[in-house]
């Protein structure tokens, strides 16, 4: 299954593909903001709400992962 269809099905219902949000953090196949798709639209699944404090949790961990934009031009 190449990559980017991998990662649509997962989004479409990600905890048949994962018990507990650190897993989607530990899988290598995906980067950070792969992840980050994957986190938000298992946040958005009507069924995540006893997951919903460890899924927030896992988001605001990648997104303080993000590199801070630079005010300095390259030089």
């Amino acid at each position: 299954m190449a990559k980017k269809k991998l990662l649509e099905d997962i989004k479409i219902r990600p905890a048949r593909f994962y018990r507990l949000p650190g897993d989607v953090m530990r899988d290598r196949r995906f980067d950070d903001s792969e992840r980050l798709e994957i986190l938000r639209a298992w946040l958005g699944d009507t069924g995540a709400a006893a997951a919903a404090p460890q899924i927030e949790s896992a988001i605001r961990e990648l997104e303080n992962r993000r590199p801070v934009p630079s005010d300095h031009a390259a030089e």
